[in-house]
């Protein structure tokens, strides 16, 4: 009985946060903003990654951040030098942002500045390759990272993160050289996962493959909501 109402339990906060996912979802597309939600364990690199994105991709695109974390706001201060709206969550003793927190923050948004105005909101999910998976917050769009320094097998041990995302980055790959790692068996116990998400190699350090990102984020503005904005980056 017990493990029943366990299960019964876990199906209801899934269901009541898909809910709130689905209202958050609609406020962003009523503005036209498409929403990120950006995911990985701990140290992969999601805020130098958002460092290198805000520091090019805020020259063609109005872009906020959501910012999770469990108790400081020593990540949302670095991403708040670069001139963007940052509004931190923290989540206390919880390991990921579910739709209600972001909903939190969408308020604030609404509040301090015209949600119209914003093409993109870049939402950093709590460092964790299990739980962030499952809640979502009213994302259009699923990343997640993977440093080489994870090793090549944690797809298979962490499937879920990995089958749901639209687009995997591997990070750090200047390590790779200094790891008995292979980049390739990475992306294909990826895709032995989900055959169909977009793998790009980066490194925030260096800049390599940072333009097949900015590139990949910017297409996929254009797909959610193609605006003013956004059609200015179209090719003549």
């Amino acid at each position: 009985m017990h493990q029943t109402f366990d299960a019964a339990l876990g199906i209801n906060l899934l269901h009541a946060n898909q809910k709130g996912a689905d209202r958050n979802r609609a406020h962003f597309d009523e503005w036209g903003i498409t929403c990120f939600n950006i995911m990985s364990s701990p140290g992969a690199g999601k805020t130098a990654l958002l460092e290198r994105s805000l520091a090019v991709l805020t020259d063609e695109l109005k872009i906020a951040v959501i910012e999770g974390d469990m108790t400081t706001e020593l990540d949302a201060d670095r991403l708040r030098q670069y001139g963007v709206p940052v509004i931190a969550i923290n989540t206390g003793r919880s390991c990921h942002l579910d739709s209600k927190m972001v909903a939190g923050g969408i308020h604030q948004l609404e509040h301090q500045y015209n949600p119209s105005d914003f093409d993109l909101v870049l939402v950093e999910n709590v460092g964790n390759l299990v739980c962030p998976a499952e809640f979502e917050v009213g994302e259009h769009v699923k990343v997640a990272l993977l440093s080489v320094t994870e090793g090549e097998d944690k797809p298979l041990k962490y499937p879920v993160m990995f089958q749901e995302a639209d687009c995997l980055l591997i990070t750090k790959i200047d390590l790779a050289p200094y790891l008995d790692i292979d980049i390739n068996r990475i992306a294909a116990n990826v895709r032995q996962m989900n055959p169909h998400v977009t793998i790009i190699a980066v490194s925030a350090k260096t800049g390599e493959g940072l333009e097949n990102w900015f590139d990949w984020v910017k297409s996929q503005v254009l797909n959610q909501h193609p605006s003013a904005t956004a059609t200015e980056m179209l090719p003549a």
